[in-house]
């Protein structure tokens, strides 16, 4: 297993063969192809949509009808490459951004790479993800990362880019005044980069008031509970990270006229929105579907101590207690849990 390149080298695997069945299994250690990296893998952080697979099997139209491995949120350190990519990569630390477009596409041509119509991307069925002790990526999709970015800040740059990317979508901007709704890991990564781009006020909503305080620590300035009143705050910029009909309502109710909507929790799919409100006020309205182009900004903002990751981390577990890990990570209290696969 230290040798991936040594012969019918097998690698442990956490496989979700079912809702609420998780098993650790062996399986060959993946080859590098043209273009790719193989990746000793050193964290991974546990998303809402890894829970949402464990609890009911299914994402929308992405149902788990194989084993499949969970996990998106990754790092590691790159210890094989396939042909076309230099040697002197071997070695590197890096953060895995989790996806391969396909390139050619109009959204690709365009940049918009997080829209491509055949990506494949980590632990949605049927493509399997990281909570493996070796994994595969292309090249360019494998970001150095510098040592003073631990091991978990690395694999937790994938939600620090959804932040980024809603906050950008939002056009977020020196003196802006800023709503999230909900203050679980996404809200507060997403006040953290509010506040990194300027923003002088970031308000956040939740029902915990434990959830709250800390938000009012990495990066909002005011905290208010999900029941309370929010008209009148005339926001530029609502972010809504809780995916809830009554928090989506309120949350536009406190933007300004011509100010911006970015809707980033997952919910449910139709809701009801105020369309007169947001007539009258030509307030603009947009989706956050994963990112593109975000990781060179969020090390950058990292490496400058501007964004703090490794404080969210509340719970690490090995790579054979993947279930505890699922478990956990909805706990009261918690944040971010990560799992350590060399452990």
């Amino acid at each position: 297993m230290e040798n991936p390149k040594s012969e019918n080298p097998m690698m442990r695997v956490s496989l979700l063969d079912a809702a609420g069945s998780v098993r650790l299994a062996e399986c060959p250690i993946p080859v590098p192809g043209h273009g790719e990296v193989l990746v000793r893998v050193a964290a991974v952080g546990i998303c809402g949509s890894d829970t949402h697979y464990f609890e009911h099997g299914r994402i929308g139209p992405f149902i788990v009808e194989e084993p499949l491995v969970l996990g998106h949120e990754a790092s590691g350190r790159i210890v094989a490459v396939g042909a076309g990519v230099s040697d002197h990569r071997i070695g590197e630390r890096i953060s895995i951004e989790p996806q391969a477009p396909c390139r050619r596409c109009r959204q690709c041509k365009s940049g918009q790479y997080n829209l491509c119509p055949e990506m494949a991307f980590f632990a949605t069925p049927p493509v399997d993800g990281a909570f493996a002790e070796y994994v595969v990526i292309g090249e360019d999709f494998a970001h150095t990362v510098p040592e003073s970015i631990s091991d978990a800040a690395a694999a937790l740059i994938e939600p620090l880019s959804v932040g980024i990317w809603a906050c950008q979508k939002g056009e977020v901007q020196a003196g802006s005044r800023v709503l999230v709704t909900g203050a679980g890991p996404i809200g507060v990564i997403a006040a953290q980069v509010a506040r990194a781009f300027g923003a002088s006020e970031v308000h956040i909503t939740d029902v915990s008031a434990e959830r709250l305080d800390v938000a009012l620590l990495h990066g909002a300035t005011h905290a208010h509970h999900a029941g309370d009143r929010l008209e009148g705050l005339d926001v530029d910029v609502f972010i809504d990270a809780a995916g809830a009909e009554a928090a989506i309502r309120s949350g536009i109710s406190a933007v300004r006229p011509a100010g911006t909507v970015v809707l980033v929790g997952l919910g449910s799919d139709d809701v009801s929105i105020p369309v007169g409100l947001i007539r009258n006020r030509e307030i603009k309205m947009t989706g956050v579907f994963r990112y593109a182009n975000t990781w060179p900004l969020a090390i950058r903002l990292l490496a400058e101590d501007r964004i703090d990751l490794d404080s969210l981390v509340t719970d690490s577990f090995g790579l054979e207690d993947v279930e505890k890990a699922l478990l956990s990570s909805r706990g009261a209290g918690k944040m971010k849990t990560i799992v350590l696969p060399g452990q």
